[in-house]
Order: C-alpha cells, then structure tokens, then sequence
C-alpha cells in the first residue's frame, strides 16, 4: 500500500488485480465477427507433477466430460463463459470498427463461489485443448473455417460428439526447468498412433529424439473420462525412453 501511495502521489496509476480462488477452465468458441459457436468445456492441468505440484509448464495434460460440462460445474458456469466471450466479440468489433474478430477466441476462467471469472483471452486454439475438442468434432474443420472467413458462421455447422476426451503430454526427464535434450524415444509399440502427436522432437539417423520440451502428446476419446484415461495411460505407458508423464490427469485423484 506504501508503494502504491507513492505511484498515487507521483500522478502516475496502477493496476489491481482480484485474486481468484477456484477451479480453472477453458472454453473456446469458433467466431465470425458476429456469430459465435462454442465448443465444450476443458480443464488443463499445468503443474509438473502428481497433485498439480511443481512449476509450471505449457500444459501436461487435459480433459473432458461426456456431458460437455466439467465435474465442478453446472450449465450455469458454461452459459458464463460463454456469455463473456460473446461480450469480447462484441467488444473487438466495436472497437475495429470493421468486421470483428474472425477465428478461435479462446477464454480461460475460473469458477468461483460468486459465478466464473475471466482470467485471460488468447486468440487461437488452446494446448493441450484442442486436441480434445477437435478429437470430439464432427462437422467438417474446414467447412467451419470457410464460414468463419465468409462471415456465415452457424451452429447447424458445428457438432461435438457427447464423449469424454483425455490428453496426456510425455515429455523430457527434467522439464521444464532443466530438460534432457536430445534424447531418443521409442514409439513402435503404440496400438494406436492416430491418437499421437508428435511436438518437441526432431529425428536423426533413423532415431525419433526428445529435444527438449513436451515431447509426445495422446489422446483418446471414450463413453466416460474413467475409459478415456484407461486408454491414454496404457498408451503415453508405450512411449519409451528418458520422458515422464502425469498418471494422475483424467482420474479422481
């Protein structure tokens, strides 16, 4: 408060910022300026390690439910996000003056005893998330983008299937404050390399090689999150060499 009494008496000002307290998601909408589609609800799990403990990273990690809500939420918290999403497309379209934000808004919140707070926006597809909205899509992406450039955007375009997704990154010994680098990898025993995508790897002499960051990302698509992470867990399992993953995301621990 002193300091803030300096910067007061200076003529200059400062920023507060309300502390949130609660559980964390994402919601991203597909936009055409005016119109905006929604996809389902995410929760990312960002720590390290087992518990959402250690540093922080890009994200280890992701889920989401059957019923296109999460376990801490209810549909109130989902119509929410979505009205403040709405209210930014809004926003940026009154400000460009011209045809508004055309793409992927991406909304990152926080449901809290008093309702959902915004924590920040991103213009673009969230990481790890889109792999699990994308793995639920039905609808044709590239029809959904044509509408978005052509400003004909609906949601008779869009559907998601009504099931359960789980994501989980592999990644370097020592990540991500200290990662091996350069390390080799093995992904010849994998029963399902459709639900694989590669990220910080590079390949030399016939080797696939961790180079640093989150390495391998899995992801499965079931009836129930428990199915879903039965299967990412024994597949990110068949990822061999000097990586590690979260067992713990997508379960009740």
């Amino acid at each position: 408060l002193q300091f803030a009494q300096e910067i007061f008496e200076k003529g200059q000002a400062v920023v507060i910022e309300e502390k949130f307290v609660g559980e964390e998601f994402s919601l991203m909408s597909f936009c055409d300026g005016t119109t905006l589609v929604h996809m389902p609800p995410v929760q990312d799990h960002k720590r390290a390690y087992v518990g959402d403990t250690g540093p922080n990273t890009g994200g280890m990690g992701s889920y989401s439910c059957e019923d296109h809500l999460l376990p801490f939420m209810t549909q109130e918290h989902v119509a929410a996000a979505c009205a403040i999403n709405e209210a930014m497309a809004r926003a940026l379209k009154a400000e460009s003056g011209g045809d508004g934000f055309k793409g992927i808004l991406y909304g990152a919140f926080m449901c809290l005893n008093r309702g959902v707070g915004c924590i920040k926006f991103n213009a673009r597809f969230g990481v790890p998330e889109a792999l699990n909205v994308l793995a639920l899509l039905e609808s044709d992406l590239a029809a959904i983008f044509e509408a978005i450039s052509a400003g004909t955007l609906s949601p008779a375009l869009v559907s998601f299937a009504r099931q359960a997704t789980v994501v989980k990154y592999a990644c370097p010994f020592g990540y991500p404050d200290a990662p091996l680098k350069n390390q080799a990898i093995n992904i010849s025993s994998l029963q399902n390399p459709a639900g694989l995508f590669l990220a910080a790897v590079d390949e030399a002499n016939g080797q696939l090689l961790a180079t640093g960051s989150r390495t391998a990302a899995v992801v499965a698509r079931a009836n129930t999150v428990a199915e879903a992470e039965a299967r990412v867990e024994a597949e990110v399992r068949r990822i061999s060499g000097s990586v590690f993953h979260r067992p713990d995301i997508g379960t009740t621990e």
